[in-house]
Order: C-alpha cells, then structure tokens, then sequence
C-alpha cells in the first residue's frame, strides 16, 4: 500500500462515497483502483455493493482519475 492508495482511500469516504465508518471499505477499493485491478470480490453487502453505492464509487474513482474496479459479490458469482 502507498501513500497515494491511503490519499484515495481518504478521499473515498471524505468526498461523499462512503460513510465515515466504512473508511477500511474506502481504501480496499482505493487500492483495487490505483492498481488497475479490473475486479473486486467482497463479501461487503452494505457499503460496497448497493446500487447507489457502486454509482458513487464509480464517480469517486473516475474523478481522482482511476478506472473502477467492477464489485462483485461470491453471491453474484454463484447466480450463473
């Protein structure tokens, strides 16, 4: 993890994305963004993978300049 990944993460729940309490969230998918990572797997069904919450932390990542991850749970997984 960078300094940069920690900027990000901080800025992921500061700039409106997630809830304060969810600032580990923040930087999971700070870290996942800054690094190019094409998908994120979480088990998080309350702070990552809401609708409203994935459309903002599209927004959030596209804004500091990073291509988000795609969030997906094992449960999406599991549908096909």
């Amino acid at each position: 993890m960078t300094c940069r990944d920690n900027d990000a993460g901080r800025a992921g729940h500061q700039g409106g994305g997630l809830p304060a309490k969810a600032r580990v969230d923040a930087l999971h998918i700070a870290v996942a963004a800054a690094h190019g990572m094409e998908y994120l797997l979480t088990w998080n069904c309350k702070h990552i993978t809401t609708a409203l919450m994935r459309d903002r932390i599209e927004d959030l990542c596209r804004r500091a300049g990073f291509e988000p991850p795609v969030i997906y749970t094992p449960f999406d997984l599991s549908k096909e």
